[in-house]
């Protein structure tokens, strides 16, 4: 009968054990559980005896001994603001694939879009000594992550900080946003009242520099009246709209929603008084999900390419734990229409 362990419930093998139930020394269950066994030529029937007693205990070698030994923990780091953002969930599910798929894991932690939880969300990451961060940021000052950068290697994705030598990926936004504003002015449409989050975000000044392009381009003033912004959380939407139709009485003609959160609080407001029989003439948004093919209105959406952003990053962080210097650069998206006004 083979030995068993005087170990409590939980308590975690060692390879201490492990060369104890084999009947082997410590070294050479080491080396055959860290693939050195052909180097150091130990018989098959060794190297049999001692995987087999590994599998039986689902036992792996310790990764942090690994890390120890390699320098390298095959850990990445991602920092992102909300969970409940479909936009923000969707790329942390695409880096989670695809390092995977290189022989990484994905250590994730949130934000909440408070600068100070992020540097506590860093600090966690660079303390579990992941090999490199990716940060949707939250922050704009650049001070802010300046201690980090010779910590680890650090890459921007969705948004941009000014004045850090960071590589940032973010979504191609100005031209997509006026082309699609662009549509609904192009159609007679004169009144497209925009509602977007934080307006010192990169990721913020670009779509609201679209909404700008498309009206100047259409020989159109931008109407300070018509713009609103807040931060993208869902009642931030919620509270814009329902500022907009207690001063007005009525639905814009056009309604450009920069987040898909923002969205969410929209579409609240909107079934509350009317249970989504009124809305606005046309409504474009920023972020994409596939419940919106199941409404009642017909939604424009601005699709961003998640699994672009996370390859764009992913490779990066990669590259400058080689030391390879990387730039920026900005990922396309797509329009999804559902307007009849849009397909015709």
């Amino acid at each position: 009968m083979q030995e068993s362990l005087s170990v409590s419930q939980f308590e975690r093998l060692t390879i201490d054990d492990i060369a104890r139930l084999a009947k082997v020394s410590r070294t050479t269950a080491s080396m055959v559980l860290n693939g050195y066994a052909e180097r150091y030529r130990i018989s098959k029937a060794t190297v049999e005896r001692v995987l087999q007693v590994a599998a039986e205990h689902h036992f792996s070698p310790s990764q942090s001994a690994r890390a120890l030994r390699s320098r390298r923990s095959h850990t990445i780091g991602l920092v992102i603001p909300d969970l409940t953002n479909s936009a923000h969930s969707a790329l942390a599910q695409a880096v989670e694939t695809q390092c995977r798929e290189r022989g990484y894991q994905m250590m994730m932690v949130t934000s909440d879009e408070d600068p100070a939880l992020e540097t506590d969300c860093i600090a966690h990451l660079v303390a579990r000594q992941v090999d490199g961060v990716i940060v949707v940021p939250c922050a704009t000052d650049p001070a802010h992550y300046q201690k980090w950068l010779k910590r680890l290697p650090i890459v921007f994705v969705d948004r941009a900080v000014d004045g850090l030598p960071v590589p940032s990926v973010i979504t191609d936004a100005t031209g997509i946003v006026a082309g699609l504003i662009g549509e609904a002015l192009a159609a007679g449409a004169r009144e497209v009242v925009y509602f977007g989050g934080q307006p010192d975000v990169s990721a913020s000044r670009d779509r609201l520099a679209g909404y700008t392009q498309a009206l100047v381009s259409h020989g159109l003033p931008v109407r300070e009246e018509l713009v609103f912004q807040r931060d993208y959380q869902r009642e931030s939407g919620y509270a814009m709209m329902q500022q907009w139709f207690a001063a007005h009485q009525r639905y814009p003609e056009v309604l450009f929603v920069g987040a898909i959160t923002l969205l969410e609080g929209v579409l609240a407001f909107l079934n509350e008084q009317h249970k989504l029989t009124q809305a606005p003439g046309r409504l474009l948004t920023f972020d994409d999900h596939q419940l919106l093919d199941c409404l009642p209105l017909s939604i424009d959406a601005i699709v961003q390419d998640a699994n672009g952003l996370a390859s764009e990053s992913l490779s990066r962080v990669l590259a400058l734990l080689e030391g390879q210097t990387q730039t920026s650069t900005r990922v396309p998206a797509r329009v999804h229409y559902r307007s009849p006004r849009a397909t015709s």
